[in-house]
């Protein structure tokens, strides 16, 4: 386990905050479009004010190739203001005489947040100067940013050499129901794994497959998997290159007598567009000049049936073309279907996400992950340069 804010004494001192603020803006007007991210942060910038700590918040927007204006963070810095109901300042970059000066005034409570940590190439490259000058800053570093936790920066991994480096409450809730699930679950233990391709999820598949009771399997990447069985898709999207990596899958999940599952039927479209023409058939029956983009009704029951009594449920890409209401239908059903579990359930991955929030069931899930490609790794069994860098717990 790692150290965290709650292990250490923060009272007064200046705390380095590595945030992940990375949210969509409106082009034309800069505003924030969704803050879901920023307020995942509440709850350590919170537990910091109150103890009087004074705040340099860092965080990275968008992938600019230099300075752009367009992926500045004050747009972040007034949404974070309004949510904490009190100013945040900002700074025009990230280091420099300014910048110091600027950490050097912040009172009890106060809040900085500096420029877009990507303006600076050294960020990327982990530059230990770079990283030095960000760590003078301030007395402690804290790691809040489990999104990010998968890359070795400068402000994820390079300060932690040079301050006492401890995590935030999000970082440790992420840590604590993806590690849980890892390492200890509540059994029967489930893991439905959807999104467009296999290649993406080979190791995530590869790891959960010596961890799980039940492994579902939806979505664009299961076209691999049908056809790795014999059967014909049509039109959808199919890695030739991964069929028989689907088909060992298949033989080490009978092997381990674990409970596999693939669509026994799908909605098909005859083009990819929302008004597209559909029709439900067997997975056995794809016609050849259409595409599966969703699982069908027989699909769908068959899955929550096979998640009813379990006690631990990891879901982690949508299982359907969501992007389009007519074909987001199978992932809406299991949202709900998983909201409803007496169990500990973990959603995860940008479009899943995306999925729970659209029908307001955020809060009926045990942990809404916001790590992404962070979270893919941990649940690969890889370590993180982030989670690493951090102090264990004695």
């Amino acid at each position: 386990m790692k150290k965290t804010i709650a292990d250490i004494d923060v009272r007064g001192k200046r705390i380095l905050l590595r945030v992940d603020f990375n949210v969509p803006l409106d082009r034309d007007s800069g505003r924030v479009l969704d803050d879901t991210r920023i307020r995942a942060a509440l709850p350590t910038i919170e537990y910091l004010r109150e103890r009087g700590a004074r705040l340099i918040l860092c965080s990275h927007l968008g992938r600019p190739k230099g300075v752009d204006d367009s992926l500045r963070l004050a747009p972040v810095a007034r949404r974070l203001s309004e949510l904490l109901g009190s100013p945040v300042k900002t700074s025009d970059g990230c280091v420099g005489p300014e910048v110091e000066e600027a950490a050097q005034d912040l009172g009890s409570g106060d809040v900085l947040l500096l420029e877009n940590l990507r303006f600076y190439s050294e960020e990327q490259a982990n530059d230990p100067d770079f990283a030095w000058v960000l760590a003078s800053l301030a007395e402690v570093y804290v790691n809040d940013a489990f999104g990010t936790a998968h890359r070795a920066h400068a402000s994820t991994a390079g300060v932690a050499a040079y301050l006492p480096a401890v995590a935030g409450f999000l970082m440790e809730k992420e840590l604590t129901f993806l590690g849980k699930a890892l390492a200890s679950p509540d059994r029967p233990f489930a893991a439905v794994i959807g999104g467009a391709k296999i290649s993406t999820k080979m190791g995530v598949l590869e790891n959960l497959l010596q961890k799980v009771d039940r492994l579902l399997i939806g979505g664009g990447m299961a076209c691999t998997f049908l056809k790795a069985e014999g059967f014909e898709v049509g039109q959808s999207l199919l890695e030739e290159g991964h069929v028989e990596t689907a088909r060992q899958i298949m033989e080490r999940a009978s092997q381990r007598g674990l409970t596999l599952l693939l669509p026994s039927d799908v909605i098909v479209g005859d083009r990819f567009e929302a008004d597209a023409r559909r029709q439900q058939v067997s997975a056995k029956e794809i016609p050849l000049d259409w595409q599966i983009m969703d699982i069908g009704e027989k699909t769908a029951e068959a899955f929550v049936h096979a998640l009813r009594d379990c006690k631990t449920v990891l879901w982690n890409g949508p299982v359907g073309v969501i992007e389009f209401e007519p074909f987001s239908r199978g992932s809406h059903r299991l949202a709900e279907a998983i909201a409803g579990l007496d169990a500990t359930t973990i959603v995860g991955g940008g479009e899943t996400v995306a999925v729970v929030e659209r029908l307001g069931l955020e809060d009926k899930f045990s942990h809404v992950s916001t790590g992404g490609g962070a979270a893919l790794e941990f649940l690969e069994g890889r370590e993180l340069p982030g989670v690493a860098a951090l102090e264990d717990k004695d």
